[in-house]
């Protein structure tokens, strides 16, 4: 307990994940208040899915913040400090990724209410209910893609040990390599439905109707449902971490 409350201190006593978390909040609910509001009234389309339609953006924020929050020790050089009054590197690495999981846990379930709330409220008639499964999936699904991004971040950030390094190619392969998979061909489309954060998008997105396609991915045919997504992006997120955790107890620091 006193190792995760250090990370808990290291981590809120710096700028740089206050500001992060604000504009997470801010891509998450933003863009949905211009939507609902902007929206003509005979507008059918509007669902709870669409609710949730920016979480990927901010999703890329909070691998910035997970990155970052070990990154930062390597440049001012503050986890030597660490890994010499605790020689056990893999509970400082463990601890860390479990206080920043967290956070974007909360951070996660704190957006994705807020942006439904601030659609109902905007656009009180439209049909964004939370009724079904697939609809709580849909809203409280996003904390757990977050929680795991964390784990991600921190693991990318963990083994590259810079955050230009480890922020450029995290974006780039969410942002650019998953799509232009698709362009390789006949292969492409299966070999995407393998892409970690295709799976993660297929968790929140399956069922979700217009705002994410029937099948979590237009076009796309999956070999596992949305709740598999999730396992396959947390497995691969987890799995990068005890590889981090391995190339940390073996370098020096």
């Amino acid at each position: 307990m006193t190792l995760l409350a250090v990370e808990r201190i290291k981590l809120f006593s710096t700028r740089s994940p206050w500001w992060c978390m604000v504009l997470t909040f801010v891509l998450g609910v933003g863009p949905i208040a211009l939507i609902f509001g902007l929206t003509p009234d005979d507008e059918t389309g509007l669902n709870t899915g669409t609710t949730q339609a920016f979480y990927a953006l901010a999703m890329m924020v909070v691998l910035v913040m997970a990155a970052i929050a070990i990154t930062n020790e390597y440049r001012f050089g503050t986890i030597r400090a660490t890994f010499m009054a605790i020689p056990n590197r893999t509970a400082v690495l463990v601890s860390k990724a479990a206080v920043v999981a967290l956070v974007a846990a909360v951070l996660g379930e704190v957006t994705a209410f807020t942006a439904w709330g601030v659609a109902k409220l905007v656009r009180p008639k439209a049909d964004i209910s939370i009724d079904t499964a697939q609809e709580w999936r849909t809203v409280a699904g996003v904390g757990l893609v977050f929680a795991a991004s964390a784990v991600l971040g921190i693991a990318v950030g963990t083994l590259l040990r810079s955050t230009a390094a480890a922020v450029s190619i995290m974006l780039v392969w969410a942002l650019l390599v998953e799509n232009l998979i698709l362009l390789i061909p006949r292969a492409g489309d299966d070999i995407k439905t393998w892409m970690p954060f295709t799976a993660a998008d297929r968790f929140i997105t399956a069922g979700a109707g217009e705002a994410g396609g029937e099948g979590g991915g237009i076009g796309l045919k999956f070999h596992y449902g949305p709740w598999g997504g999730l396992a396959y992006f947390a497995g691969i997120a987890v799995a990068l971490l005890i590889i981090a955790v391995v190339v940390a107890e073996r370098r020096d620091a």
